[in-house]
């Protein structure tokens, strides 16, 4: 087997002799001898050939269970994502760029940065976008960290956010020695009395989805001014395809624009990579993590693109640092501009109008089926939670007939539609459902 270490036997022998240590494992002689791997203690098998490697890669894949329906998000959608998009990022020029450090030598990496950088504040009506981070739970727990200060170190966060980003806001709370309070939620909607009863002068900020984890829309304005009038900053967390379609965070008096990227031509790739976006006003811009790519010209007034700002660990003190975020998003972000370009506004507010539309059809037909009913009366965007008898049954029938239903949780089953289901599909979905509960 071919050997990667750059340096001779002697020069490793001369480098250990200048540190006054006679082997390697002396460099870790805090190590207790328990965790050391011993030669031999890997029973790794040999190597194979590109054939038989693939062939065993097409094995496993074929264990996974694709869907010709769709009828589940909470937090991953499946929408149509056009070729093009596809194709652009993968490229070589992109899949090989690396963080732009040197900016006169990677004016294409950061110009991609710049217009989705573009693209990300057009949609949330904010001044300024940073180069992501790595999702949308991530990018809500990098907000509430970047809104607290001496004085207030206190989060608040709705109870009807997903849960997944209400862990993670909870881990960042934890390592920084904050505090994470819960608002209670009400039919499905962040409880306004109870938000207005744990606003205090130790709360930094207050965190809402929008729509909420059960696809129910809080009333982002009204929570705006209660947050506005306690001196807190307003964090809300968005769905980019209902942007298209609603008004801007901006105008409901948000400080800071989070979410979850994935909508954005990240196709669902069992869980990953997806992409956290955040954006801000000009008044916080310098306390966003990561980096921010700006534009202006060089000394021959030709445009160019420079990093404008990089608030993160490696680049300045780790004290001084709002984030240790270091891993370059930029791929995915690429990605998104690409999808955000090829879609364009109209396209976009199609794509949001048809997945509310079909999600209302839906649940219009299922609510027919005796013992179905709406949990939650409250107006939603493309996701709502409905009762359901003979749960596991019905999901089970679904799945038999190659339909991924909706998502069971406590309060029942929360279903999802986008653009890519037909009518027909749906019917079909309804009629598969009936005949279970009906049985």
């Amino acid at each position: 087997m071919a050997s990667y270490i750059p340096s001779t036997p002697a020069q490793q022998q001369q480098m250990l002799q200048a540190l006054g240590l006679a082997d390697w494992r002396a460099l870790y002689r805090d190590v207790p001898d328990a965790i050391y791997l011993e030669d031999g203690a890997l029973d790794i098998p040999g190597g194979l050939s590109e054939l038989e490697v693939r062939q065993k890669i097409c094995a496993m894949a074929a264990k996974n269970k694709p869907f010709a329906t769709v009828l589940r998000g909470a937090g991953a959608y499946d929408h149509y994502i056009p070729s093009i998009v596809r194709y652009i990022p993968t490229k070589e020029e992109f899949l090989t760029a690396y963080t732009p450090y040197q900016a006169e030598m990677s004016q294409g990496i950061l110009q991609s940065i710049f217009e989705y950088q573009t693209c990300i504040c057009e949609l949330t009506g904010m001044d300024a976008a940073n180069a992501s981070v790595y999702d949308g739970a991530t990018a809500a727990a990098e907000a509430a960290a970047m809104c607290r200060d001496r004085k207030r170190r206190v989060t608040l966060i709705s109870a009807a956010a997903h849960p997944d980003t209400i862990a993670t806001v909870r881990t960042y709370c934890y390592g920084s020695g904050d505090e994470l309070r819960i608002v209670p939620a009400r039919d499905g909607r962040t409880d306004l009395e109870a938000l207005k009863e744990l606003l205090g002068p130790e709360v930094a900020s207050v965190y809402i989805q929008q729509p909420n984890f059960y696809g129910q829309l809080e009333d982002a304005p009204g929570i705006g001014q209660i947050v506005k009038e306690a001196g807190a900053h307003y964090i809300l967390g968005c769905d980019p395809i209902a942007l298209a379609i609603m008004g801007t965070p901006r105008e409901w008096g948000a400080d800071v624009v989070v979410g979850e990227g994935q909508s954005l031509g990240m196709p669902l790739s069992y869980g990953g990579p997806y992409l956290g976006f955040m954006a801000t006003t000009a008044k916080l811009m310098r306390d966003l993590p990561g980096r921010i790519v700006g534009q202006t010209e060089d000394a021959q007034g030709r445009r160019a693109f420079v990093l404008s700002l990089q608030a993160r660990e490696q680049h300045i003190r780790r004290e001084k640092a709002r984030s240790n975020i270091c891993s370059n998003e930029a791929l995915c972000a690429l990605t998104a501009a690409c999808y955000l370009a090829a879609m364009g506004p109209a396209g976009l507010e199609q794509a949001a109008r048809q997945s509310m539309a079909k999600a209302h059809y839906l649940a219009g037909e299922l609510t027919k089926i005796s013992g179905v009913e709406l949990v939650h009366s409250g107006p939603y965007f493309h996701e709502f939670v409905t009762t359901l008898p003979r749960q596991a049954q019905a999901l089970k029938a679904l799945e038999d007939q190659d339909i991924l239903g909706g998502l069971p949780i406590r309060e029942g089953v929360l279903w999802c539609v986008t653009e890519k289901v037909s009518r027909a599909e749906l019917d079909r979905a309804v009629n598969i459902v009936k005949e279970v509960c009906q049985a």
